[in-house]
């Protein structure tokens, strides 16, 4: 990963990890806690791609394993985060195109949260945590997707025009130029006068036009 990348990614992290564990894990909403640091996660991983989605969600994840109050075994949402950073890096359009519609980001988001919480329960049953089977995971699912879906149109958008903007992306640059020449094509087209290679013939319409104006003016002079 790049530099600009890693520290991006670094400082997003941290921030959604402080606010997490600070406002919203104290919100004391039933069910679920509104998962920052996934939807920071998907934000970058679609913007990134799948490897570095990957090795950024392994990184949030372990941040989350060790920041207190954990109460579960480290490395065990490193793996959810992990694998779901890889998934959602999947989304990212190969050609480079980015996402014109938000219908694909609220898919990945709703995908990611139902399959976190079911990754995450996995991974616990497997290591004998059985505290989602006394919450409920049917409420433990709708409660995550319902948090995720009214906290991501406030953060993912943001945190994808961040990664865009910090890594230099073709496509800001593309974008910036293209706006250029629709500007330039909505002058031409209001003027119906063309760039570059009829300037010439523009300076000679000019010498006419004065040629004949002062053709008339010398007229008048002889009258």
């Amino acid at each position: 990963m790049r530099f600009n990348r890693m520290l991006l990614s670094t400082a997003l992290v941290v921030v959604a990890l402080v606010l997490q564990v600070s406002v919203l894990s104290r919100l004391q909403l039933p069910g679920a806690v509104p998962d920052l640091v996934l939807l920071t996660v998907l934000g970058l991983a679609m913007v990134y791609g799948h490897v570095a989605g990957a090795f950024i969600g392994f990184g949030a994840g372990l941040l989350a394993d060790l920041a207190p109050p954990a109460d579960h075994a480290a490395g065990r949402y490193a793996l959810v985060l992990c694998v779901i950073g890889y998934l959602a890096g999947l989304v990212r359009p190969e050609n480079g195109k980015p996402l014109r519609s938000a219908t694909g980001p609220m898919a990945v988001v709703v995908a990611a949260a139902v399959g976190s919480t079911l990754l995450y329960a996995m991974v616990g049953a497997l290591v004998g945590d059985t505290a989602a089977r006394h919450v409920g995971l049917v409420g433990l699912l709708f409660t995550a997707v319902i948090y995720d879906l009214i906290l991501a149109p406030f953060t993912v958008p943001l945190i994808m025009w961040l990664a865009r903007r910090s890594d230099n992306d073709p496509l800001v640059d593309s974008q910036n130029s293209g706006g250029t020449d629709v500007a330039a094509g909505w002058l031409t087209s209001g003027t119906g006068l063309r760039l570059g290679s009829q300037r010439g013939g523009l300076r000679l319409k000019a010498a006419r036009s004065r040629a004949a104006r002062a053709g008339r003016i010398k007229g008048v002079k002889r009258l």
